[in-house]
């Protein structure tokens, strides 16, 4: 426990809360729940018990066995604390609409798909009058809210519907003289402290719901050979897809915001200019 306690002080509370815990946790239920109980005996409490006094029996003096366990163990949780970064910025990579060109032909595919099954919002706001005046008004509601929603997002245009969110993002801030792809850097460095800590707070939300989203594959896989794990991880990919959804928003309300309050560039004075009423 003081080892914990000392690593929590060292360690940066974002790398340990949201990789090395989970990474650990998800060890240990795979050692414990894939490779103890199985299927076969899943709500084995005693044989659970049984199997992780063994993992922490150090005995008398910490002998080589018992350091030898302890490293065995080390080795994947930070292993895969370490590799989540990397498997959140590919989920990242995905839910932005920014897909390898060796899946751009499944890209097109799912954008196909998504634009039949988007209506007008006209159409929409018609069939929820029509339901209204029938008595269905849970139906209404229903399609009001969809009408709703394909007025401000408009008709897909990427894979994703994050995807499409950015997008228009990137069109507005363009309306407004702003380019997010060149500017981006320009605006960081020359940003005032509170709209920079916003757009980082913004994106290491949208980085924390890509890592939930990763930790809930990892855990539905898991579920192969401890089922308990399948339905754990389906409620947090649940959870996190609507985490991402929200940070999706925060992070494009707060990247418009911050190009709005940007500075205008000031005009670089070379040698040779002079105003009108400077003197020959």
């Amino acid at each position: 426990m003081g080892l914990l306690i000392e690593l929590q002080k060292r360690i940066p509370d974002g790398w340990f809360l949201r990789r090395l815990l989970p990474a650990a946790l998800f060890v240990l239920v795979a050692v414990v729940g894939g490779g103890e109980l199985g299927h076969t005996h899943w709500d084995d409490v005693a044989l659970a018990r049984r199997g992780i006094a063994g993992a922490l029996h150090t005995g008398d003096g910490l002998p080589a066995d018992a350091v030898a366990s302890l490293v065995l163990f080390a080795v994947p949780v930070v292993g895969a604390a370490f590799a989540v970064p990397y498997a959140a910025a590919a989920i990242g990579a995905l839910a932005s609409g920014a897909w390898p060109w060796w899946l751009m032909p499944v890209g097109r595919r799912v954008t196909a798909w998504r634009t039949r099954h988007w209506a007008e919002p006209d159409s929409l706001a018609e069939d929820s009058v029509r339901a209204r005046g029938a008595g269905h008004a849970l139906r209404a509601d229903l399609l009001d809210a969809r009408a709703a929603r394909a007025r401000a997002f408009g008709r897909p245009e990427s894979p994703t519907w994050s995807g499409d969110r950015f997008r228009r993002t990137e069109a507005r801030i363009r309306e407004t003289g702003g380019d997010v792809v060149h500017g981006w850097t320009v605006l960081l460095l020359g940003a005032a402290d509170s709209p920079r800590a916003a757009l980082a707070e913004a994106r290491d939300a949208y980085d924390a719901a890509c890592e939930a989203l990763a930790w809930s594959t990892a855990f539905t896989i898991l579920g192969a050979w401890w089922w308990p794990a399948a339905p754990t991880g389906v409620l947090l990919g649940l959870a996190s897809w609507r985490s991402l959804r929200h940070a999706v928003q925060a992070l494009c309300r707060t990247t418009e915001a911050a190009f709005t309050l940007r500075e205008p560039p000031r005009p670089v004075s070379r040698p040779g200019d002079r105003s009108p009423g400077d003197p020959a």
